[in-house]
């Protein structure tokens, strides 16, 4: 397996090991004549295997994302039913609304708590796994977790419910960053942007189809819910069985197992090309600048100053992601509308519109990454759910003297879902893969999808009760993050668009020490006009 590290797993070779079967592979059949050029142009054009791959995962992975988050949303009354029912089976008494409001809580936020286990198990999992390995393994989770459900009602186990969100959970938990992991390893950079993006719209698909199927003419109906839950065994299912065919990362096989001919059959099957040697020579650029540094670990890249804003940076963007309320949004979007003032009877299709919209901003984000960049649609999206948030608590004050401020809280609620889908929903993801080297990228994904987690878990535990007691104003909270979140972006996040990995830790590199030092900060200046900060005097 490799040397091992002190934390993440095999560690990357101290010096070039000597020439073996799969690092002696000639690459003269499969590279173009020209002299590379480091960091040149490392471009490539959306091929079928890319294309291909990319919706696979999206579908068997991300999509199951965001359908656990909204799937308990409509059948929340029938599965406080059935707690409640078989609490009174075995004890020959019900549940009071405390207990019940805090056990159905436990059956949201479980899934926050899974995901957390899942996210600090993912540097070891891609080291000792591979990044293509680790997603096809993960789909047993899934399995396991539908049959937990599935079989709840019929055995009278309210347990298997939460056992099987766990699941879910840690299977959400291990893909939200293995997924982007892969794609940013696998795409050129000049599609980095729009593949990265795709899984963000199978999370907004995923929830869209969590709120159609849970519709009453579906699988809304009392009888339905634990198919309902369940039905995340099909994508995974289907992932399972085709993810095999596709190969394991280029950059993991040559940087991490200085496997050269897998990474360059892998590079040639992705960008549809046998001249690579331009991507070649850049990943073996990278594996040389770390050729003396093993893989970090979480402690590690915490105390390495020379990525000290780097890791605030995911921090930050990660963090915001979560506690910008969007969790609350999904988890309880019904609640919402029922307390704007729709008629229950019209709130499950109110839902699904929204739901549509999402998909249609998420499509948006997608589409216009590569023009726009990443800072703008990350900022803009922050900014929107800010206002939004704001909008929400007015109109809940208003809207018993002026009855039309109830439309004011529906479009503010699709605002904050549109705004999000639009930038972070994905953004974050990719920019965690961005703006790390192949050795400090797992644990930059460890702490990354570890504190979105843990921040998913308490919003999602604690917003019916913030709610009870803040009442409106509890979305001033959301707001408040949400613009700190947009200027922090706006003020130190450089744009990344059409860099390789190189030159963006350059980036930084050049940067840090000027950020760092408090009296070159009368230099501020816009940086390329991103809007970060600049001195003339920089010191590398």
């Amino acid at each position: 397996m490799g040397e091992t590290s002190q934390a993440a797993g095999p560690g990357l070779p101290s010096s070039p090991p000597p020439p073996s079967p799969r690092s002696g592979c000639s690459l003269a059949p499969t590279v173009g004549k020209r002299t590379p050029q480091p960091g040149g142009d490392i471009t490539g054009h959306l091929t079928f295997p890319l294309l291909s791959v990319t919706l696979l995962v999206s579908f068997g992975s991300s999509m199951l994302y965001g359908y656990n988050l909204a799937v308990v949303n409509s059948p929340a009354v029938h599965i406080k039913q059935f707690y409640n029912a078989t609490w009174s089976q075995r004890y020959g008494h019900g549940l009071g609304p405390g207990p019940l409001t805090l056990f159905y809580s436990l059956t949201v936020s479980i899934f926050a708590l899974g995901g957390l286990v899942g996210s600090l198990l993912v540097g070891m999992l891609v080291d000792r796994y591979g990044r293509n390995g680790t997603l096809i393994r993960s789909t047993l989770l899934v399995l396991l977790a539908g049959g937990f459900m599935g079989f709840s009602r019929e055995l009278g186990s309210p347990e298997m419910v939460i056992i099987g969100r766990s699941f879910t959970g840690l299977h959400s938990g291990i893909c939200l960053s293995v997924v982007p992991l892969y794609l940013g390893e696998i795409a050129p950079k000049n599609l980095r942007g729009f593949l990265g993006l795709v899984p963000s719209i199978f999370i907004c698909l995923g929830v869209f189809f969590a709120q159609v199927l849970g519709l009453p003419e579906l699988l809304g109906e009392d009888r339905f819910w634990p198919l309902f839950l369940s039905v995340v065994v099909i994508p995974a299912s289907l992932q399972l069985l085709l993810l095999h065919c596709f190969p394991e990362s280029p950059r993991y096989l040559l940087i991490e197992r200085n496997d050269i001919c897998g990474a360059t059959r892998a590079l040639c099957q992705f960008l549809g090309t046998s001249d690579i040697q331009d991507v070649i020579e850049e990943m073996k650029e990278e594996q040389q600048s770390l050729s003396s540094m093993e893989m970090v670990s979480v402690w590690q890249l915490l105390r390495d100053r020379s990525v000290r804003w780097q890791t605030l940076s995911v921090v930050v963007v990660n963090a915001g992601m979560q506690l910008s309320g969007i969790d609350a949004i999904w988890f309880y979007t019904n609640t919402i509308f029922e307390n704007a003032g729709i008629p229950v009877s019209q709130v499950p299709y109110t839902t699904v519109g929204t739901g549509a919209i999402e998909v249609v901003a998420g499509l948006i984000g997608c589409f216009t990454i590569e023009k726009l960049g990443r800072r703008p649609l990350i900022i803009t999206g922050f900014c929107t759910m800010g206002i939004c948030s704001a909008g929400i608590t007015v109109s809940l004050l208003l809207q018993t003297t002026l009855p039309w401020m109830r439309y004011v809280s529906v479009a503010c609620v699709v605002g904050i879902i549109s705004g999000f889908c639009v930038g972070p929903a994905g953004v974050p993801f990719l920019m965690t893969a961005e703006l790390f080297t192949q050795s400090h990228r797992p644990a930059a994904y460890i702490v990354g999808g570890s504190l979105n987690w843990l921040c998913n878990f308490t919003i999602g535990f604690i917003f019916p009760f913030l709610q009870m007691s803040a009442g409106a104003f509890c979305y001033l909270v959301f707001c408040g993050v949400c613009l700190l979140v947009a200027l922090y972006v706006y003020l130190i996040i450089p744009e990344t668009k059409n860099k390789t990995f190189m030159e963006i830790s350059h980036i930084f590199a050049t940067h840090h020490s000027f950020l760092s030092n408090p009296t070159q900060l009368t230099g501020m200046m816009k940086l390329k006009g991103y809007g970060t900060l600049e001195s003339s005097s920089l010191e590398g």
